[in-house]
């Protein structure tokens, strides 16, 4: 029975808790963890077998990993940086998109049935780097006072209100854009796995009730947000790598 006596296991954050695996001086090596290392593994596999030895007539591997990247490269990268200012970025991009869709797309494997990215952990890193990356090119690109002006949105043209402006883009652009650019991604990975661990168990419950009928209609629904989860995961993807362009965009271009 659960806590609520009506014996219906209701999930909760501890759907998100996972015992070690394993523990090595003092480090704890979970489930999820793991299932980011295969990720990692996943990915780089992938498009090295792929681009090892590329060929002019490609294989079907190749294909579809040329598939993938020009569609980070020129449906993202481009389109925000422009092909001159974007190439250099393209890999990184290429990198971020797939990480990020293959960590939330274990949600719906069977076994792993966990997206990596709904512990808020790994989407904070993966902003982190992209925080750092515009950090240091804009520094780059403008220099002290110019990275200044850029991240505090100065323009003379605003008169009187210019002080509140800059202090309201410099606290919105140095710590509500890593956070929100994380929490994004965070927020609807976690709520949507725990939307399709509800209707889960719902349906396991009530096909163990008088309530048959019932399941049927909850297991229907799961089908339905597993296929509008495969669609979740891949905008999100899409999201913080387009964001991640935007930020580098704002990074390269003069200030006001």
């Amino acid at each position: 029975m659960s806590d609520n006596g009506c014996g219906f296991p209701a999930p909760g954050l501890n759907s998100f808790l996972f015992k070690p695996l394993f523990t090595v001086g003092g480090f704890e090596f979970n489930k999820v963890m793991l299932l980011a290392l295969v990720t990692t593994a996943l990915v780089v596999t992938f498009f090295a077998l792929a681009f090892g030895k590329a060929k002019v007539v490609p294989g079907k591997m190749q294909l579809i990993a040329e598939a993938g990247y020009d569609f980070v490269r020129r449906g993202i990268v481009y389109e925000t940086l422009g092909k001159r200012e974007g190439e250099k970025y393209v890999p990184l991009m290429v990198s971020l998109f797939f990480f990020i869709w293959i960590m939330n797309i274990w949600s719906v494997i069977p076994l792993a049935q966990f997206p990596v990215s709904s512990l808020i952990a790994f989407p904070m890193v993966l902003a982190l780097i992209v925080y750092v990356t515009w950090v240091a090119l804009t520094f780059k690109k403008h220099g002290f006072v110019g990275f200044f002006k850029n991240v505090t949105g100065y323009d003379k043209s605003l008169g009187a209100v210019l002080p509140l402006v800059m202090v309201i883009e410099f606290f919105s652009n140095l710590l509500v854009r890593p956070f929100t650019h994380a929490v994004r991604l965070f927020a609807n990975m976690f709520a949507g796995h725990l939307m399709l661990v509800m209707f889960t168990v719902a349906s396991w419950y009530l096909m163990n009730s008088y309530m048959i009928p019932a399941a049927g209609v909850s297991f229907v629904m799961t089908m339905a947000m597993i296929c509008f989860e495969l669609f979740v995961q891949a905008v999100q993807a899409y999201v913080f790598v387009l964001l991640a362009c935007s930020y580098i965009q704002g990074a390269l271009a003069e200030h006001h």
